[in-house]
């Protein structure tokens, strides 16, 4: 009732660490045929080898999806495509645990090499030493460049590996919602604190079913005038911006040429932490975050370095 079509379980479990509950094996693919026979669902689970990928296309299992060790690794990637020749079967590749769009992209593009066109993508986040609050790092920016440039690929969310904790998955999926994914793909156990891998992230089928009817699903396309004239204000914002960096970029490059004929060193740092610090707090003043005014002078320090860098360096 709540669109839950594909039952998803791990035969083949990669852990970080040896001694961990590495999965069943061969041995529970029939088990999931059995779950395929008894409830109508498509059946999915995990490769990472060529031979995972025959056992489970001899099994019979309707979609394999590709976890985010294997993603990162090209050969690995690349044994899985030559194994999925000639197969007309859904393959959904999660995100590499770094934060690597390109790494992400060319991975699928290996699949869809192959011959195979029924290709998604999963974003279960990004590893961190920083585990404060998620398990892996959302960085939304990066799958919604990922839409940007493949608008056609599907791209379902993984709130359980991103957020780590139950209590962060109802969030996370609605954010997924709201930025537009096409999906979630959540671990459920009839008792997840006795779950044998993950035990933190995984909820009960009614937990999971009380999540999804909470889910706001919003309109795509839908636009009204008072929307675009909105846009407007932010495409003229837009323009100012750029007027303006570009204005301070050649103030950059005066002062390249100053440095440049005076023998002084390109890095200031006194005056790098007097702008963080003062645009920083200004940012604040103005209801901005912090953080974020840091990200963006950092930026628009580095892109002046590189441009004083060039006139010195001529």
């Amino acid at each position: 009732d709540r669109g839950v079509k594909i039952f998803r379980a791990g035969v083949w479990k990669p852990r970080t660490k040896p001694g961990g509950f590495e999965g069943v094996g061969v041995e529970a693919l029939p088990w999931l045929k059995a779950v395929k026979k008894e409830t109508g669902m498509y059946v999915a689970t995990e490769v990472a080898t060529a031979k995972h990928v025959y056992e489970c296309l001899k099994a019979g299992i309707d979609i394999v999806w590709i976890g985010a060790r294997t993603t990162a690794n090209p050969f690995a990637m690349q044994e899985i495509a030559d194994a999925l020749k000639g197969v007309d079967i859904p393959v959904l590749v999660k995100n590499p645990v770094n934060p690597d769009l390109e790494l992400w992209i060319g991975a699928m593009e290996r699949i869809n090499n192959a011959g195979l066109k029924r290709i998604a993508a999963i974003h279960r986040g990004f590893s961190s030493f920083d585990k404060k609050l998620y398990r892996n790092l959302p960085q939304w920016h990066i799958p919604i460049e990922l839409r940007r440039r493949l608008p056609e690929l599907p791209i379902f969310c993984d709130p359980s590996h991103i957020g780590g904790k139950r209590e962060l998955i109802a969030s996370l999926s609605q954010q997924a919602m709201d930025l537009g994914f096409d999906g979630l793909i959540v671990e459920s156990h009839c008792n997840p604190d006795a779950a044998w891998s993950d035990a933190a992230q995984q909820i009960t089928p009614d937990v999971l079913d009380y999540i999804l009817n909470l889910l706001v699903i919003r309109k795509d396309t839908h636009t009204t005038e008072s929307l675009n004239e909105l846009r407007k204000q932010i495409d003229e914002c837009d323009n100012d911006l750029i007027q303006l960096l570009a204005k301070r970029m050649r103030v950059c490059r005066e002062i390249g040429t100053y440095k440049k004929e005076h023998g002084v060193n390109i890095l200031q740092t006194g005056r790098y932490n007097e702008i963080l610090d003062k645009r920083g707090a200004q940012g604040v003043l103005c209801g901005m975050d912090q953080d974020f005014i840091k990200k963006v002078f950092e930026a628009i320090h580095e892109e002046s370095v590189r441009q004083q860098m060039e006139i010195i360096n001529r």
